[in-house]
């Protein structure tokens, strides 16, 4: 049973049931999640949730030294919120890195305590598959302790396709060399006609599923994430959370799931204004509560900031992501607060001890390295 102060007393009557179930460790299912989301109070909803990040983590809150490689922001692809790519038309406001390049710029950490490189960018023409397998096997030359996540769902796709072989082939080959997991991103929302709207050019929800998948039946884990604060509706959101929890149950292979909020500058969508940090923790507390089957719930600090970052470790999250050190250009692009997101380690602890948490360094796998 869920340890909560909380009692039935209290809980509104159309709620009473849900309340039971959560509180009993029962699954709720899609529509008495969307009841919960859109009628809760917030304060219930983050008693909830935080109960169940303590069940799940105790006091501990997770983070890691890592670094970012981003190949190039050209792109194939014409996501409506995305702020960070160019179209090859476009080439002068673009990067394009060589592999020779990118190995420089991993060689500039030889000396420090980094356990992860994480390895995203645009879908660009001329970076296929046996591209990044060079790169994979070069990165694992020189660091071949390091952990690397590379390259979402819409990137794998692309690259399969382009290369002619199964979305398994291309994820074996990627292993062979030595990538190790992937990133959660391009997930966005699974509903067709939303997706349709902001991003119907990149891969189905069905393609990003069976890629994630397959990773997991490889022995690749991944992350899973979603884009709110846009046009979507409740309803968007707990069938997005849904399949995500379906998958869940299929292959236990998701390491963490992390809402990504939409940040509104310097895009095609730009005349959306973006939500408050009230509706920020109230998806953070529900997607706590709804994905019973994942063991951890991320903020991803560079995209939500340290200060809401601090509060959502009180309604169900327990990592914050890493030390960065400003290798991210994705949301500074659209006009995050951290224009430059790196931390100390001395800082994270501190961020993490601030607001009364226990900060644990971990590996990619949630290994603990260090406690504090």
């Amino acid at each position: 049973m869920l340890n909560t102060s909380l009692t039935i007393d209290y809980i509104p009557v159309r709620l009473k049931s849900i309340f039971t179930k959560i509180v009993n460790e029962q699954r709720i299912s899609k529509e008495e999640g969307l009841l919960l989301y859109t009628t809760a109070s917030l304060p219930l909803l983050g008693s909830l949730a935080n109960a169940i990040r303590e069940q799940k983590n105790g006091n501990k809150t997770f983070f890691n030294k890592n670094i970012h490689i981003e190949p190039t922001n050209i792109c194939l692809f014409d996501c409506k919120f995305c702020a960070y790519s160019i179209k090859i038309s476009k080439k002068e406001d673009a990067w394009e890195y060589t592999i020779d390049e990118m190995i420089e710029k991993l060689k500039a950490y030889e000396e420090k305590e980094i356990t992860e490189v994480h390895l995203v960018g645009g879908v660009h023409p001329k970076m296929g598959l046996h591209y990044f397998i060079e790169l994979i096997r070069k990165i694992k030359i020189i660091r071949p302790d390091i952990h690397i996540k590379a390259f979402t769902a819409v990137e794998l796709e692309y690259m399969c396709r382009k290369a002619k072989v199964s979305y398994k082939e291309g994820l074996q080959m990627l292993k062979d060399a030595g990538q190790d997991s992937l990133p959660g991103g391009g997930a966005e929302i699974f509903d067709k006609e939303i997706r349709d709207e902001i991003c119907k050019d990149k891969c189905t929800t069905e393609q990003w599923l069976e890629i994630h998948e397959t990773a997991h039946s490889l022995g690749m884990p991944s992350n899973a994430t979603i884009l709110y604060g846009h046009i979507e509706k409740p309803e968007h959101i707990v069938d997005h959370m849904s399949k995500l929890r379906e998958l869940q149950d299929k292959t236990d292979g998701f390491n963490t799931f992390i809402p990504l909020k939409y940040r509104n500058g310097n895009n095609q969508m730009s005349h959306i204004n973006e939500v408050s940090v009230v509706e920020d923790l109230r998806l953070y507390a529900f997607a706590r509560i709804f994905m019973d089957n994942f063991n951890h719930l991320k903020a991803y600090w560079p995209m939500i900031g340290k200060k809401t970052t601090q509060s959502l470790l009180a309604f169900g999250v327990d990592d914050i992501d890493g030390t960065i050190d400003d290798t991210t250009k994705i949301y500074s692009m659209a006009g995050v607060e951290d224009q430059k997101p790196r931390m100390s380690t001395e800082e994270i602890i501190k961020l993490i001890k601030d607001v009364g948490r226990t900060p644990i360094e971990r590996d990619t796998l949630y290994r603990t390295v260090n406690e504090y």
